[in-house]
């Protein structure tokens, strides 16, 4: 009830193209809207984040970041379909977002900049000379290494400008690594604390999470069994409502940060109202692996809330059409985005 207002459940979306004969491997289409992922010679595109960060991104220190309560697999991934690997280490990040290096430490990062920029000058020279013998189909692969190149050019000048100042100070502890991989609720807790000190001390606008999942069973009380097990229930009662106690836990985190961006104050406005919090996942139903009517919640940002949002799942719409939605919010002008019609009908502004 506390947030009732800040959000929408949104119902009845799914990424036009999937199948649910690849539903896991469907997670690394959750941000692109790319069809076919796990299919033979599937290639994916650039995700929601990492396009925003190509217009804002040189605005803050990181352009973005990318993180997991597990692996180092994300759901970023660059323009030309490479995943970012995303970083699972709290007490890193905290490291890299707020730590300042000893000035030693600084003079080398300066150096491999330069050593970089240097290193890219050659190569791109050398890939010149060779595109006049080559065909279309390669000339189209160099141009897409080309434009791979400006982009890491860019990054390394917004990194040297940033470089040389100092990283905002906050008055917390910095986090301790959960060991234990089944614990996703203090995973998922210690990367949501992460994203608002970035965002409160505006170190980065975009923020990609995977959540943790686990096929042991998580530490909380009246769950036996791992998560992974829960999520495949085949509709047994028991597993049903262990799966219910899991999913209590983590919207109980998402409030939590949710209620920490609505008390951060940015001028007459609240960091929640400045924040669209974006919550979902890759299927639809984990049993059965369907990769429709996904789940949808979406926080802040300045939309208009607390509502349900229902769209016919026999007839959906794209969900990249709430990601143009998404965009336009940000100022940025696109109609487009991966498997998109236009923006979302019915969801407003205030």
């Amino acid at each position: 009830n506390q947030h009732r207002d800040d959000f929408t459940v949104i119902s009845g979306l799914e990424h036009a193209g999937m199948s649910s004969s690849f539903g896991h491997q469907a997670s690394a289409s959750f941000l692109t809207g790319v069809p076919g992922a796990g299919r033979p010679g599937f290639r994916n595109a650039i995700s929601l984040d990492q396009f925003a960060a190509e217009h804002l991104g040189s605005l803050t220190r990181f352009p973005s970041l990318a993180l997991s309560g597990e692996g180092s697999g994300g759901l970023s991934w660059t323009r030309t379909g490479a995943l970012i690997p995303a970083d699972n280490s709290p007490t890193k990040v905290f490291a890299q977002l707020f730590l300042q290096g000893r000035t030693n430490e600084v003079r080398e990062q300066m150096r491999r900049l330069e050593d970089g920029r240097s290193i890219l000058d050659d190569v791109r020279e050398q890939a010149k000379s060779m595109r006049t013998g080559l065909g279309g189909e390669d000339r189209d692969k160099l141009d897409e290494y080309f434009t791979s190149v400006r982009e890491l050019e860019q990054r390394m000048v917004n990194d040297e400008s940033w470089a040389k100042k100092p990283k905002p100070k906050v008055d917390v502890e910095p986090p301790k690594d959960i060991a234990n991989p089944a614990d996703l609720i203090g995973r998922t807790r210690l990367l949501f604390d992460l994203a608002h000190l970035a965002l409160q001390t505006d170190s980065t606008r975009f923020i990609s999470i995977m959540l943790a999942g686990s096929t042991a069973a998580p530490p909380i009380e009246g769950v036996s069994l791992g998560h992974h097990d829960l999520s495949h229930h085949g509709k047994d009662p028991s597993k049903l409502e262990q799966l219910k106690i899991v999913e209590i836990e983590t919207m109980k985190t998402v409030r939590d940060l949710l209620t920490k961006l609505q008390q951060s104050k940015e001028d007459s406005a609240s960091l929640l109202d400045r924040t669209t919090v974006f919550l979902g996942s890759n299927l639809g139903d984990g049993s059965s692996h369907s990769t429709k009517n996904l789940p949808v919640l979406l926080a802040g940002g300045g939309f208009q809330h607390g509502r349900h949002l229902p769209f016919d799942p026999q007839n959906p719409p794209p969900l990249c059409n709430l990601y143009v939605s998404m965009l336009q919010r940000l100022g940025i002008e696109t109609d487009q985005f991966g498997t998109s019609t236009g923006p979302l009908t019915g969801l407003s502004m205030t």
